[in-house]
């Protein structure tokens, strides 16, 4: 692409999770955190307080490399799948997105619950997550075949 320049990415806060490293990240849909916005960027967290989810777009400050086919890290079930059909952290552009339940506003603070990013994870954007975002009938793809324990209360688990 001709002329197409990347924009420089700016970190807006960080996030304070109980994960020290990548594969410490277990059970995130319970697990519970704090972003922390930088002052320069609290005064867009103004309205945020009414919502009960919002999305975080963050780095995989630590992924090194890419891997345009692989086993999900999550699941390690061969065969390899393709990047794009996995949550692998070792992408083309190391960005990251998670939808959390934002369990309070402390200032320029934000509780979360739902983290499955590492302690120290540089946060690029915040979104409020809406109702247009919520789709029904889904389908997973190679994820519905795959059998796991205790998947069904998985798949019925609230943030």
């Amino acid at each position: 692409m001709s002329g197409f320049r990347t924009p420089q990415l700016k970190a807006i806060g960080i996030a304070h999770t109980p994960f020290a490293n990548p594969g410490d990240v277990e059970r995130p849909q319970s697990a519970r955190g704090r972003v922390e916005i930088f002052s320069r960027y609290a005064d867009g967290l103004k309205d945020i307080d009414g919502f009960s989810h919002i999305i975080l777009i963050w780095l995989f400050h630590k992924s090194k490399g890419t891997e345009l086919q692989c086993c999900p890290t999550r699941y390690r079930i061969p065969p390899p799948r393709g990047l794009f059909a996995t949550r692998s952290p070792f992408r083309v552009n190391p960005i990251g997105l998670t939808v959390v339940k934002l369990l309070e506003r402390e200032g320029s603070v934000l509780h979360v619950k739902g983290v499955d990013m590492i302690e120290g994870t540089p946060v690029l954007d915040i979104k409020p997550y809406t109702r247009r975002d919520r789709k029904s009938n889904i389908s997973a793809g190679w994820l519905d075949e795959v059998k796991m324990p205790n998947r069904e209360k998985m798949r019925d688990r609230q943030l």
